[in-house]
């Protein structure tokens, strides 16, 4: 099985439509204004629109207050929800829309207790740990601390480029692979150069 590929924190049109062509299977968008990944309503939305066919898109929100989430889906037809913060299930759940739960590893978090709260998810997307932000830091986890296997798809991130995504992927099996900085020529601007060769360094590992 060869991974699905994520390519998160995209915030133009021409970057996107590019990345669907290289062969991304997903995009990510962000809507948390602390990160220099932020992308406004209105420019998400021409970003949806121009994405051909099977490519999903996906909406990453971090403790957000719940009218700020249903107003981007009042106006995006969003495929996925992507939690990246301290959201309890009840609070992903409540949108009645299909949702991956980030959680960031580090020694000590029992991922499968919170594969069991977060039951109904459609996957657990692991990441590096980091008290300073939420994600996109660059930093690798020890893959060491996933459990052999989780009752739900595992999505990997943190700290994957194109140098280390063969080595996680026959490391850790996951379902998918996600990255943001590791693509990027500086914070929150992605090198469509980078996200080819990322792209084939996944699709060689079968």
């Amino acid at each position: 099985m060869t991974a699905r590929i994520k390519i998160c924190g995209l915030r133009d049109v021409a970057t996107a439509r590019a990345t669907a062509a290289l062969g991304a299977d997903a995009i990510g968008l962000v809507f948390h204004e602390a990160s220099p990944r932020h992308v406004s309503i209105n420019t998400a939305h021409e970003i949806v629109a121009a994405l051909p066919p099977f490519v999903s898109t996906v909406g990453l929100f971090v403790d957000a207050d719940p009218s700020l989430v249903e107003g981007v889906l009042r106006t995006l037809p969003l495929d996925l929800l992507q939690f990246h913060g301290d959201e309890p299930p009840e609070y992903c759940r409540a949108f009645g829309r299909p949702y991956i739960k980030a959680v960031r590893v580090k020694p000590g978090l029992d991922l499968l207790e919170l594969a069991d709260r977060y039951a109904d998810a459609r996957g657990l997307l692991c990441d590096a740990y980091s008290p300073l932000a939420h994600g996109g830091t660059g930093e690798r986890f020890d893959w060491n601390l996933l459990p052999a296997s989780l009752p739900l798809p595992l999505i990997l991130s943190g700290g994957l480029d194109a140098t280390n995504v063969a080595e996680a992927i026959g490391t850790v099996r996951p379902w998918a692979v996600d990255v943001s900085s590791g693509v990027e020529s500086q914070r929150g601007i992605k090198d469509l150069d980078r996200v080819a060769q990322f792209i084939a360094a996944v699709r060689q590992h079968h």
